[in-house]
C-alpha cells in the first residue's frame, strides 16, 4: 500500500519501529509502514502468491470475517492455511492461553486509544517472538497507526477493508521484496475437441515472442497427442513429461535441459506424443513445473488438452489468464457457458476467461453468429478466426505459424491483437450485439 491510498487528506509517512511491547509480537516491517487505510482497488495482478504460512484471524463482525474468508479462496493464497472466527482480541487472548500462535494474527477491533493498546498488550503476552499482528480497525487516524507501529504492530488496516488489502498485507509481509517478479501463466482450453485451442496458443506464443521480443515457454501438457513439436517442427528427445515426473527435484536449470528453442525468445517444452504409457496425475504433479517456470520467464503459455480431469481444473485455477477456443455451434457454446460459469466460481477474484472463436463462415454450414454466440455467455470474443484451411493447412505442413507463412494475412494480424490483449498491452473491442436467442432453453429441453 502507498501513502496516496488513505482515506482521508492526511498522508502517513513511514514509522519506524521502536524496540516493541514486551513478549509479544515481530517489530513492524518496514515495508509495510506506509498508511492505516486499505485500498479500494480490487485488482489483484500484481499481488504474488504466498507461501505456505498459518494465519488466524479474531473478527468482531461478520463482513470482516467474511472478507478474509473471501481472500483465503484466492488462488494466491492456495499455500496458506488460513484459520477465520469470531471474538475480536479477547478471543485470541484467550486461545493462544493454551495454543501456539501462527505466522500472523489477523485482529479486528473497535476499540481506540487506551484501551486498544491495553488489549493488544494482554495479546502481546502471548504471542511468540516471530509471530506478525495485523490490526483491523475503525478509525482512520494517524496517531493510533504510529503508535501501533511503533509497538511492534506490522500493520493497521481501517475498515471497511478488500480482499486484495488482506492479500497485499499477507504478500508483502511473506515474500520478499527483493524477490524477482513472476511470469504470467496463460492457460488454452478447447471447449470442445477439434476447435482449435493447440493451434490458438501455438499461434500467440509466437507473436508474443516475435512481436514483443519477449521470452515465452510454451508447455504442451497433452501428454499423448500434444501436435507442439509437430507444430514447430521440433523432436526434442526430453520434454513435458520428464518435468512432470521429476516435478519434486525439477529447478531452473533442470527445466533449461528441457526446453527446446524455438526462436530467439520461444523455448518449448513439447509432449512426448505417445501411448508408451498411461498419463495419470494428481493436481500438485504440475505445480512446482508451472512456479519454476514462472520464475525464469515473462509468459507462459499452457496448451490443455480438451478433457475435464483434477489436474486440468487444478492448472486452470492456477492461471493468471485463461483462453477458451470455441466454434460457432450449438454444443461448443453449451461447453463455453459450463466452462466459463465453472471458471467464475473457481476464480472468483479473477476476470472471466477471455474467448476466441474459432472456423468461423464456414461455407455451407450453419453457425451461430458472433453476437448470438456471446449473448449468454456475457463476454466478448478477443478475436473471431476465420475458416481458411489453405492457410492453416499449409502452415502445419511446413511447420510454421501463420505469421510466417503469409504475415500480411488477416488471420496474423488477429493472432497479433490476441498476443496484446493476453499480456495486457490492448482492451478487448467490443462486437455489437444482436437479440438474444434461446440457445440455451434449447440445451434445458434436450437435457
Amino acid at each position: 500500500m502507498s501513502a496516496q491510498q488513505t482515506n482521508e487528506t492526511d498522508a502517513f509517512p513511514e514509522v519506524q519501529p521502536d524496540d516493541g511491547m514486551s513478549g509479544g509480537y515481530r517489530d513492524a516491517n518496514p515495508h509495510l509502514a506506509q498508511s492505516i487505510a486499505s485500498t479500494n482497488s480490487e485488482s489483484l495482478s500484481d499481488i504474488r502468491p504466498v507461501p505456505r504460512v498459518a494465519i488466524q484471524a479474531f473478527c468482531e463482525s461478520q463482513q470482516i470475517a467474511a472478507v478474509i474468508e473471501g481472500a483465503s479462496t484466492d488462488r494466491r493464497m492456495g499455500k496458506a492455511h488460513v484459520k477465520v472466527q469470531l471474538g475480536g482480541i479477547p478471543a485470541a487472548v484467550d486461545f493462544y492461553q493454551t495454543a501456539t500462535t501462527p505466522n500472523l494474527i489477523i485482529v479486528e477491533s473497535r476499540l481506540e486509544g487506551d484501551s486498544l493498546m491495553s488489549e493488544l498488550g494482554k495479546l502481546a503476552e502471548v504471542c511468540d517472538e516471530s509471530t506478525n499482528v495485523v490490526v483491523i480497525g475503525h478509525r482512520n487516524d494517524v496517531h493510533t497507526y504510529r503508535e501501533l507501529i511503533s509497538q511492534g504492530v506490522s500493520e493497521y488496516l481501517v475498515a471497511p477493508i478488500s480482499m486484495a488489502d488482506v492479500m497485499e498485507v499477507v504478500s508483502t509481509l511473506f515474500v520478499s521484496p527483493d524477490a524477482e517478479p513472476l511470469g504470467q501463466t496463460i492457460a488454452f482450453i478447447g471447449a470442445r475437441g477439434g476447435a482449435g485451442s493447440s493451434t490458438i496458443a501455438h499461434n500467440a506464443s509466437w507473436a508474443i515472442a516475435n512481436n514483443h521480443s519477449s521470452d515465452v515457454v510454451l508447455a504442451d501438457f497433452d501428454l499423448a497427442f500434444g501436435t507442439a513439436n509437430i507444430d514447430f517442427d521440433q523432436d526434442p528427445a526430453q520434454g513435458v513429461a520428464d518435468a512432470i515426473y521429476s516435478s519434486e527435484q525439477i529447478d531452473d536449470t533442470y527445466l533449461d535441459k528441457l526446453l527446446s528453442k524455438c526462436s530467439q525468445h520461444l523455448s518449448l517444452l513439447a509432449a512426448p506424443s505417445n501411448l508408451d504409457r498411461e498419463y495419470d496425475f494428481v493436481p500438485s504433479d504440475f505445480t512446482n513445473l508451472i512456479e519454476v517456470a514462472q520464475r525464469s520467464t515473462p509468459h507462459v503459455l499452457i496448451d490443455l488438452p480438451h478433457g475435464w480431469t483434477g489436474w486440468i481444473r487444478h492448472v486452470l485455477s492456477l492461471a493468471d489468464k485463461v483462453v477458451i477456443t470455441a466454434t460457432p455451434d450449438l454444443a461448443s457454446l453449451r461447453n463455453t457457458k459450463n466452462l466459463v460459469d465453472t471458471l467464475v466460481d473457481l476464480r472468483p477474484n479473477d476476470d472471466k476467461p477471455l474467448l476466441v472463436l474459432n472456423q468461423c463462415n464456414v461455407p455451407k454450414r450453419p453457425e451461430i453468429s458472433v453476437a448470438e454466440f456471446c449473448s449468454p455467455l456475457d463476454i466478448e470474443p478477443t478475436i473471431v478466426v476465420p475458416f481458411e484451411p489453405g492457410l492453416f493447412g499449409l502452415a502445419s505442413n511446413n511447420g510454421q505459424m501463420i505469421s510466417e507463412t503469409d504475415p500480411k494475412h488477416d488471420v496474423a494480424a488477429s493472432f497479433a491483437t490476441l498476443a496484446q490483449v493476453v499480456t495486457g498491452r490492448r482492451e478487448i473491442q467490443p462486437v455489437e450485439k444482436s437479440s438474444v436467442s434461446s440457445l440455451l432453453s434449447r440445451f434445458t429441453r434436450k437435457r
